[in-house]
């Protein structure tokens, strides 16, 4: 099957993109509103991009009326925020913060999760995610639909026992993530396979090597 793009509605064009570029790692991200609330969202148009600097992509969608969802204003106006990791433990507390609640109540409180104060950023991390980014916004794109954040990473903050120091390598066995698996479907990554017989958790590949 052929498809011509240009032909397509940008939602046909969505639907197709997000149901085919998958499984998609979850950013839950956590900003401050102006009222002082601690707003909760997660996004799975999200990777990260590079090491030198150590910066993250996140894009975020417009309204349907145009305006802005509150993570985006929220990143336009003090340009910080914290990118969370998702796991299995905390994966249904993650999909709560997606829920539509007055903004003047936490997400966080709405999905039963505790915050901690951050390092180097106003808005705090969320205790119970296993791997916190604190980003400082690097650079903004825009398009008609989606307002494009590049953050800059200025700390991590990880669940004790995951990361080895000696040889700062992420424990691999001890990190289960969730991802955006199209629709409303996530998946979980414990399945996982080695080409070659090789020891994914040791070796790395041509693909990750700088």
């Amino acid at each position: 099957m052929d498809i011509d793009f240009t032909q397509l509605t940008a939602y046909q064009r969505y639907k197709l993109m997000a149901g085919l570029i998958v499984p998609r790692p979850i950013a839950l991200v956590t900003t401050l509103g102006a009222n002082g609330v601690v707003n909760a969202a997660p996004f799975s148009l999200f990777n990260m991009l590079g090491e030198d600097p150590p910066i993250v992509m996140l894009s975020i969608n417009r309204l349907q009326d145009g305006h802005l969802k509150d993570t985006a204003a929220n990143i336009l106006r003090s340009g910080e925020f914290v990118v969370h990791l998702t796991d299995e433990a905390m994966a249904g507390q993650m999909h709560r913060c997606g829920d539509p609640v007055p903004s003047d109540v936490s997400e966080l409180i709405h999905a039963g999760l505790h915050a901690a104060p951050c390092h180097t950023v106003a808005p705090p991390r969320i205790i119970e995610a296993p791997v916190a980014f604190e980003c400082v916004l690097h650079e903004k794109l825009e398009t008609a639909s989606r307002l494009i954040f590049i953050g800059r990473v200025s700390w991590l903050t990880v669940r004790d026992g995951l990361v080895d120091r000696d040889s700062w390598r992420v424990r691999l066995a001890d990190y289960h993530p969730v991802g955006r698996f199209g629709a409303s479907l996530y998946v979980k990554t414990r399945e996982r396979f080695a080409i070659d017989g090789a020891d994914a958790s040791e070796r790395p590949t041509p693909v990750d090597e700088p």
